[in-house]
């Protein structure tokens, strides 16, 4: 079989259908977000060795959306991820999840996390940016997306992603990051973690974490909070004493529907406060 180019795969890669393989049983709880008045689905978003799809949600009428770049978890694109996006959409926003690990493999047809975490591993935070900045370039000129109302939220991987992206570009107007590592070890792919730009933060971000979270310690939030004092971004960090790490994903036994439901309260008057 020839071998098929990078440039060549991103290319032809969609976004997934249904839940991550790796995320069965899916549970009870699971939130369903219907398409009733939005336009939905898979997008394809110019970078710069090609092409990367995304999924996005928005009004079916009107234009000059506030743009919410929504960040996935190690799963990648899957429905979950997909459904926060019509929330979004139902609420007025111009809501995109790019596919960021698509050059190193669609995870979402693995079906063990041991088989997602090297691929993940392998994804290099200036692509990430890069990619990220072109979905907004791409919401603004092909979305009806309003440069200037331009916020970020994102899940575990993605909730590291948000503080990165914010202090990457001062033009976010807010973020909200679930659960997102924020301390760790400086590698080539991934030189820093939101401890290392905390201080020079500039935009305002609201961290949601969980006190049970067994991967992200109390004392690192401590230390983020700590560095956060002299930055001028008015971030702020909320525990929630009870809550286990992935407390937001309804599709999982992690899931809290009251500690979710407080945060999703908290997000969206977040991003008000902050004009998007």
């Amino acid at each position: 079989m020839k071998e098929i180019t990078r440039r060549k795969f991103i290319a032809t890669a969609t976004v997934a259908t249904g839940f991550a393989l790796a995320v069965q049983p899916i549970s009870a709880e699971v939130i369903t977000t219907d398409a009733k008045g939005l336009v939905t689905g898979a997008v394809k978003i110019p970078v710069k060795d090609g092409e990367i799809p995304a999924y996005r949600a928005a009004p079916a009428t009107g234009d000059n959306f506030p743009i919410v770049l929504v960040i996935q978890e190690i799963f990648g694109v899957h429905e979950h991820i997909q459904d926060i996006t019509r929330r979004f959409a139902k609420l007025g926003y111009l809501a995109i999840a790019p596919e960021l690990f698509i050059r190193q493999g669609d995870v979402t047809k693995l079906s063990n996390i041991d088989e997602i975490r090297p691929i993940v591993a392998k994804v290099p935070d200036a692509q990430v940016l890069s990619d990220l900045d072109a979905t907004v370039s791409w919401a603004v000129k092909s979305a009806k997306g309003n440069a200037d109302k331009l916020a970020i939220t994102g899940f575990c991987w993605g909730g590291r992603i948000t503080w990165l992206y914010a202090a990457h570009n001062p033009k976010v107007k807010a973020g909200v990051a679930w659960y997102g590592r924020l301390v760790g070890d400086a590698t080539e792919l991934q030189p820093k973690y939101p401890v290392d730009i905390a201080s020079k933060l500039t935009v305002p971000i609201l961290g949601l974490y969980g006190g049970k979270d067994t991967g992200i310690t109390l004392d690192t939030v401590e230390q983020m909070r700590d560095r956060l004092k002299s930055s001028s971004s008015k971030s702020e960090i909320i525990v929630y004493p009870d809550a286990p790490h992935a407390f937001f994903a309804d599709y999982r036994p992690s899931y809290r529907e009251k500690e979710a439901k407080d945060g999703w309260k908290r997000l969206l008057a977040w991003f008000k406060q902050n004009g998007v």
